[in-house]
């Protein structure tokens, strides 16, 4: 199985423009905000921060927030927007005895490595404290569907195997990670919530939104540019918008 944390190189392309990752990035419904804040954590860790997308939601509930994050380009981003972090992959990084109340992480725990990552959030939580792993997963109208694998087994093929939609992976890394938590014996079985909802994407924004995405950011410029015309012009024949069902997924699991 093909293992995000690994790749190194896709890791490191989100830096390569941090603010266009910021400001396009989708974010995240407040009822999944409401969850995490369910428990009246005070001291949280955000692993795989970023640019702070998820953070600050948190920060601005009140709470403590500390950014682990291994791209300097993209702390950075973060620092802007009012948090603190320290620079580490989760995995390597020293609690110095902190303990936590909430370990959370958005759209990354597929880059850090499981059995790591598992550890080092087991280190960081107080007994019943909780870990929540997130991120957003999409889908589109059969209509788009088609029409975007059409340019994708054209142009970028190696995507089409790798993913049902040029953002959603079908090597879906969750259940590795899953595992990993559930074997070291730390935590409680899991809790999981689903949070749909939908956003509209005009040409532009959509291939802004492509750009952060690392098997985009990693092709040959050429192949890139010939790729997103062509992605510019099914949006155009569909009426100048793309149409994103997303459904936000939530697992928690709570220290033992």
């Amino acid at each position: 199985m093909f293992q995000h944390h690994q790749d190194r190189r896709r890791a490191h392309s989100f830096g390569e423009d941090p603010e266009t990752y910021h400001r396009e990035r989708p974010s995240y419904p407040r009822a999944l905000i409401d969850e995490l804040m369910a428990g009246e954590p005070d001291r949280v860790l955000d692993v795989g921060c970023g640019t702070g997308k998820a953070g600050s939601l948190l920060a601005a509930r009140g709470c403590t927030v500390l950014g682990v994050e291994p791209d300097e380009r993209m702390a950075a981003v973060a620092r802007r927007h009012g948090l603190e972090v320290e620079l580490a992959k989760f995995e390597e990084w020293d609690p110095a005895g902190r303990r936590f109340d909430l370990v959370v992480s958005g759209q990354a725990w597929h880059w850090v490595d499981p059995a790591g990552g598992a550890r080092a959030a087991a280190a960081a939580l107080r007994r019943g404290g909780r870990l929540a792993v997130f991120g957003n997963r999409s889908t589109y109208d059969p209509e788009t569907q088609a029409a975007i694998d059409e340019v994708y087994g054209r142009l970028a093929p190696q995507m089409l195997e790798e993913s049902g939609s040029p953002v959603i992976p079908r090597s879906d890394p969750y259940p590795l990670h899953a595992d990993a938590i559930a074997a070291g014996g730390h935590f409680h079985p899991e809790r999981s919530f689903t949070y749909p909802w939908t956003q509209e994407y005009p040409r532009e924004r959509w291939l802004e939104l492509l750009s952060t995405h690392s098997n985009h950011r990693v092709l040959p410029d050429a192949e890139r540019a010939a790729l997103f015309a062509a992605v510019g012009d099914v949006v155009d024949r569909l009426g100048g918008s793309i149409r994103l069902e997303y459904h936000t997924v939530l697992s928690c699991w709570t220290r033992r």
